[in-house]
């Protein structure tokens, strides 16, 4: 009983709290992609969803949860496991005009695709001399999941970005999910939307603009997450989380870090960054993938190339997932991929903290 009258107590208490951030509404990536998918479908008959078990399996991840029966076999269709052939027929109804939403149960899958969304998505708004308009949308989970193995877990923000034609977003949280999203399937050009398979089933705090139906976020526009003076860390999709875990640690130490989410990889909103360092002067990169070549490789390359450049107090730090092919052991997953650890002593060794 004593229990019992403990537990509604503690309840009770906390009904009343009156912090922002528990009050706000809560929204999962998952529901925010939902909605962004159901939003503009009703919004303009024009788009549709295709891919392995989008339709009456509701998507492999319950991202198209209940589209199939509201819009039916013609606007939400179940491919074969061939995504060099049902991308194809993607890109080809954007020739015709139509908005195809093209997804792929991961980006890893894509590489079957890849002639399809760089030679012929990409490619051809120039090569038909600006007559030709493809409007399409490949979305998908791209990066690292948990103890999938190798062939599984690269991020694809650096292979999808690095080609002219093609834009490409890449969401961390709820409001990213669902603005972006939805600003991608209304965008006159190929749109890679890189989301994160391990963000899916997380809440995240949301307001009521974010909820409604007109809600979009521009597309090569980045977000400060949170204002600081001492370094700039820059990061997207998951990466975001370590760099605001962090800053959150090293702010406990005096040091304020400005974090920015970068949201689209392509355009790269180069301005937010330059801004943020000649106020700072330190920057560190923080990212999933591979080191070479990579975004922390290109955003250096930028600063270096810019007035920016003279700002910096001290080197650029990348902090990027390890240069080999994900191992499936989950110590050796959790080694390979940067930590929120790895974040605070790249930090400390760029503004010199023993």
């Amino acid at each position: 009983m004593m229990l019992a009258t403990a537990a509604v107590r503690g309840l009770t208490r906390r009904s009343f709290s009156t912090s922002k951030v528990l009050s706000a509404q809560q929204l999962t990536v998952r529901d925010a992609l939902n909605s962004a998918l159901d939003e503009e479908m009703e919004r303009d008959e024009r788009v549709f969803l295709l891919g392995e078990e989008v339709a009456q399996y509701d998507g492999a991840y319950k991202v198209s949860r209940g589209l199939w029966k509201k819009y039916g076999d013609k606007r939400v269709i179940d491919t074969p496991i061939t995504e060099m052939g049902f991308a194809g027929i993607a890109v080809g109804a954007a020739f015709a005009g139509l908005r195809p939403v093209c997804e792929f149960m991961t980006f890893n899958f894509s590489m079957q695709a890849i002639d399809q969304v760089i030679n012929s998505a990409a490619k051809t708004f120039y090569m038909s001399a600006g007559t030709v308009n493809v409007p399409i949308v490949f979305r998908g989970p791209n990066g690292a999941a948990a103890g999938v193995g190798a062939q599984h877990s690269q991020c694809f923000g650096a292979w999808y970005s690095h080609c002219p034609g093609l834009k490409v977003v890449s969401p961390y949280d709820s409001e990213d999910a669902k603005g972006l999203l939805k600003a991608a399937i209304r965008d006159p050009d190929p749109v890679v939307c890189l989301e994160n398979e391990m963000l899916y089933g997380v809440g995240f705090p949301v307001s009521d603009q974010v909820l409604d139906k007109e809600f979009i976020l521009p597309i090569g526009k980045a977000k400060i997450m949170r204002p600081g003076k001492h370094v700039t860390l820059v990061a997207h999709s998951k990466a975001v989380e370590n760099a605001l875990q962090a800053a959150n640690e090293l702010a406990g130490k005096g040091v304020e870090c400005e974090v920015i989410n970068l949201r689209s990889l392509r355009p790269l909103d180069s301005e937010t960054i330059f801004k943020s360092v000649q106020k700072t002067h330190h920057l560190v990169t923080v990212e999933q993938g591979w080191p070479q070549s990579g975004i922390g490789s290109e955003i250096c390359a930028r600063i270096m190339e810019h007035e920016t450049f003279f700002h910096l107090d001290a080197p650029v730090w990348r902090v990027t997932g390890v240069d080999v092919p994900m191992p499936y052991a989950k110590s050796l997953e959790a080694a390979a991929l940067p930590q929120t650890h790895d974040v605070v002593t790249a930090v400390n060794k760029v503004l010199g903290i023993k």
